[in-house]
């Protein structure tokens, strides 16, 4: 390895990078990792998931939306709540995530350089510095973690004032009355339950004959009828045919139509069709390395690429494009390159989607055990049965437990309600030790907590079954 610079180059700094490079310091490798960007994390720390996650609280408590089952839908922290608000709250918690960042790669002795990465070969990369020129290093191992950006279609007028890409939304200047969000992937759905949570009118819109298709069918009925009451509208199945700003300055508005006619108009638009990987600047094609149409690049199980000393992990690869699951990705491939025995284990990644109110769930849902023809049995809680659900008020919750039949193994944890993304990691741990539903049964829980919606769901499908 001496022949290198490097043992490990990491290409990107969000979570997948991040981990990645971690990783590669524990096993007492020489780290670089390269970000084009003069600030480390990302897509995640920057502008995706930790200023919309911190959003999301934002709009919960000054909306008053935990309260409104005791208080009344009228009850708000604030009565007049601008986009400053939100802001205000944001811009302290990136800042320390990307102090935490920075402090965990320079005690692990990451060296981090800024610049913009192209390949030579499959162990050399080109960097260009800003300001400074280039520079040639050369790394045995290679992670490509350099995430996503927003697709932009040419045919939406994107002018950062009227019409939005997930990637600016935060910089709006005030909040609009009403909002047309095109696309309801996890993207769209949170920004959407958002808004409408701060009164804004939201309309959907979606090629798909239902949101979210990946999720449970009963949660996802959940969700888009908490959106509907919200007085969000929801057009599925519909295709855009054209986006246009109309009006004079100061009134101007955005008019969608749609291929079947209908038009909406709206204060604002935002794009959420999907993310492209950042990948054209670094020259792939001379490795032969291929990419699809989103610029995502393929990997094996271990995130190999098709050049086996370069690996991918991330968004970059495609779905789940979760932070969590991208931090596990960039661990995981590190782990394979050096030779670390690691347990790959896909099928128990978490999910955890952060609408209002939030999804999560481990393990396979009834269409995947239906489609394998997996005898299957289900048990439910409902949130507004359990004291601690009257107490945070939140009678809409639920859980879903799904086990096998005849051996009474765990197979999936479904959850739509307060606190569905922390209640998860129960059943996770279940589920990664084969464990069965009567765990669930002879279980003590701390009361009054969620957590008891476990041994409610557990004696609900028992009793479901035959004798």
């Amino acid at each position: 390895m001496d022949a290198y610079d490097f043992d490990l180059i990491v290409i990107g700094s969000g979570p997948a990078g991040h981990h990645a490079a971690i990783q590669g310091a524990k096993l007492r490798k020489r780290v670089m990792i390269v970000e084009r960007k003069s600030i480390v994390g990302g897509v995640c720390i920057n502008i995706g998931t930790i200023p919309s996650k911190t959003m999301r609280e934002a709009v919960i408590y000054l909306s008053g939306y935990r309260e409104h089952g005791i208080y009344g839908e009228s009850y708000k922290v604030k009565e007049r709540i601008t986009l400053q608000d939100l802001v205000f709250r944001i811009d302290p918690v990136v800042r320390h995530e990307i102090d935490v960042m920075r402090n965990q790669l320079q005690r692990n002795g990451v060296e981090l350089v800024t610049g913009e990465a192209s390949f030579v070969d499959p162990h050399k990369v080109r960097l260009t510095l800003p300001g400074e020129g280039h520079r040639m290093i050369t790394g045995d191992k290679i992670v490509l973690a350099v995430g996503t950006t927003a697709a932009l279609d040419p045919n939406m007028p994107l002018d950062g004032q009227c019409v939005f890409s997930s990637d600016d939304i935060l910089s709006l200047d005030n909040l609009p009355r009403s909002l047309t969000v095109i696309g309801a992937g996890v993207i769209g759905c949170e920004y959407a339950s958002m808004f409408s949570a701060l009164g804004v009118r939201v309309t959907l819109i979606d090629m798909r004959p239902r949101v979210l298709p990946f999720v449970d069918a009963e949660l996802i009925e959940a969700l888009t009828y908490q959106l509907r009451e919200r007085r969000v509208t929801l057009r599925l199945g519909e295709k855009v045919d054209s986006i246009e700003v109309v009006g004079e300055n100061g009134q101007k508005q955005v008019k969608v139509v749609l291929a079947s006619g209908k038009q909406i108009v709206s204060d604002k638009a935002l794009t959420s069709t999907g993310r492209v990987g950042a990948t054209a600047s670094l020259n792939l094609g001379a490795l032969g390395i291929a990419t699809d149409n989103r610029g995502r690049v393929k990997v094996n199980n271990f995130y190999q690429t098709e050049v086996p000393n370069i690996y991918a992990a991330g968004d970059v690869i495609g779905f789940p494009s979760l932070a969590s699951t991208s931090m596990e990705q960039g661990r995981l491939a590190v782990c394979h390159a050096f030779g670390q025995p690691c347990k790959f284990a896909p099928e128990l990644f978490p999910y955890g989607i952060y609408t209002i109110p939030e999804i999560s769930f481990v393990g396979q849902n009834e269409e995947e055990l239906t489609e394998k023809n997996i005898p299957y049995e289900i048990g439910k809680a409902q949130y507004r049965e359990i004291a601690r659900g009257q107490i945070v008020g939140d009678s809409i919750g639920r859980m879903k437990l799904i086990f096998h039949r005849d051996s009474r193994e765990l197979l999936g944890v479904h959850i739509i309600g307060e606190g569905a993304v922390e209640l998860v990691h129960i059943g996770q741990a279940v589920l990664a030790l084969g464990g069965k539903i009567d765990y669930f049964v002879d279980t003590v829980f701390n009361y009054p907590t969620l957590a008891e919606c476990y041994k409610n769901a557990a004696f609900d499908g028992i009793n479901r079954l035959a004798g």
